[in-house]
């Protein structure tokens, strides 16, 4: 082989491996139409109750830390409203986030109240009472950190309670899959077997 043939062997193997890469590389329109499907997918109805329902369980979840926290802002000698904004700053979650929120509104002159009010509204019963009892607090000048630690106990009481009665009912839940799963792959894998067994040494 000649060196003029060498080199163009070399070049007709760069263009092959070239091709292939080309071929092999994500293309922009393949890549956009991905991409919005995925928006697509994310946008969807369900997608969103699934995440609205996700956020309000992590709402929830935080609402006993909240109330330590504002007893302990209570205990310091903070107001209601700087208890409410320390404790927004501590929380990590979107009840924090919402808090913070909330203050920001406050900070350009919205009334925190109303706007804590509204917001507990759109969540959970928990958050309900604990904007009651800051209220309530308010309205009568009891102390606010003996309620939001009583409330605080309360809500955890309850939860426990539930939880343990979650746990109860458990067993009565695995009861179907137990005996339409379970029970007949057990007698498929271990009774069949010795019946068959027995019928053929009968004949």
């Amino acid at each position: 082989m000649t060196v003029h043939e060498a080199t163009l062997a070399g070049l007709a193997a760069a263009a092959a491996v070239l091709a292939a890469a080309a071929a092999l590389r994500p293309r922009p329109r393949l890549l956009a139409v991905h991409a919005t499907a995925a928006a697509e997918i994310q946008s969807s109805p369900r997608v969103r109750r699934r995440d609205a329902r996700r956020r309000a369980r992590a709402i929830d979840h935080e609402v006993p830390q909240l109330l330590d926290l504002l007893a302990a802002g209570s205990t310091a000698g903070l107001s209601a409203e700087l208890s409410l904004r320390r404790a927004a700053e501590v929380l990590h979650g979107p009840l924090g986030e919402d808090l913070r929120r909330i203050a920001g509104a406050a900070d350009l002159g919205a009334r925190w109240r109303g706007e804590l009010a509204a917001y507990a509204q759109r969540s959970s019963a928990d958050l309900r009472r604990t904007v009651a009892v800051l209220e309530r607090t308010e309205s009568l000048g009891a102390s606010l950190a003996d309620a939001t630690r009583e409330l605080a106990a309360s809500v955890r009481q309850a939860r426990r309670a539930a939880t343990l009665e979650e746990a109860r009912t458990a067993p009565i839940k695995m009861l179907f899959p137990l005996v339409f799963l379970i029970l007949p792959a057990f007698l498929l894998l271990t009774v069949v077997p010795v019946l068959l067994t027995t019928v053929r040494s009968i004949r």
